[in-house]
């Protein structure tokens, strides 16, 4: 399932201190078991607006107009993500600025919901001061995505059904769908993240404090919270009176 927009029909701060891009891959990969994949990355525009600007950075696919710089996946395309350390190491070794892509929902790999970028602290916030126990939350320049646990359509269609409403603003990502990981840099920014992740036996015991990737403790395979504990306090925030949360 690729993004799914809400039933309404309608640059972060993260961290991205630690490994680079090739050392990150390989601990998805092979500590993890998450499937990784490069996305297209950019490549410097023939010439610059002005003189003194310096040329922005496009897609290196083909598309002249690519709504995602970067930041998808092209040569090879989603079914080639993997959690072989071979082909995770001559991918990366390729190319070592690529974009460090995970196919959501494919064997052990998470899920998650996001919400844009413009909303994400305050999103954080509130589901802190509700006591809403967070997993790895990627922060990209344009959304925010909360990692849950991996769960199927019908679990996710039967949890939206039983809702009055779910905002435009909230997206879902699940099998055959991607998410750029930290440290990527994409013609959009950089990805970091705005909570690190925590081993299994840190999450499970409640601590609230990410480890950051690099450090002891984040090589173990992250604790992930199920979806049905982050969907509906995740809805109630943005639909809550006041919040401006974009519908894209």
């Amino acid at each position: 399932m690729r993004e799914i927009p809400g039933k309404h029909r309608s640059s972060g701060p993260g961290r991205t201190d630690g490994p680079g891009n090739p050392e990150a891959a390989a601990l998805f990969a092979t500590r993890w078991k998450w499937p990784v994949l490069p996305g297209a990355g950019t490549r410097p525009a023939r010439r610059a607006p002005h003189p003194a600007l310096r040329a922005a950075e496009r897609c290196a696919c083909p598309d002249a107009l690519c709504a995602g710089p970067g930041a998808h996946p092209f040569e090879p395309g989603l079914l080639a993500a993997t959690t072989d350390p071979r082909m995770v190491a001559w991918w990366w070794r390729e190319r070592p600025q690529a974009p460090v892509l995970l196919a959501t929902g494919e064997g052990e790999a998470p899920c998650a919901l996001s919400v844009p970028a413009a909303v994400g602290p305050a999103t954080l916030a509130a589901l802190d001061r509700e006591g809403v126990r967070l997993g790895p939350v990627v922060a990209g320049p344009d959304r925010w995505a909360l990692l849950v646990a991996p769960y199927d359509l019908a679990r996710l269609g039967a949890l939206l059904y039983a809702m009055d409403r779910v905002p435009g603003a909230l997206r879902f990502h699940g099998s055959g769908g991607y998410l750029v990981l930290p440290p990527s840099r994409t013609g959009a920014g950089t990805t970091g993240w705005a909570r690190g992740p925590l081993p299994e036996r840190d999450g499970a015991a409640g601590v609230t404090a990410g480890a950051r990737p690099g450090t002891r403790g984040a090589t173990a395979r992250p604790w992930l919270p199920e979806v049905e504990t982050l969907l509906g306090p995740v809805v109630e925030t943005l639909t809550r009176p006041g919040v401006n949360a974009p519908e894209f």
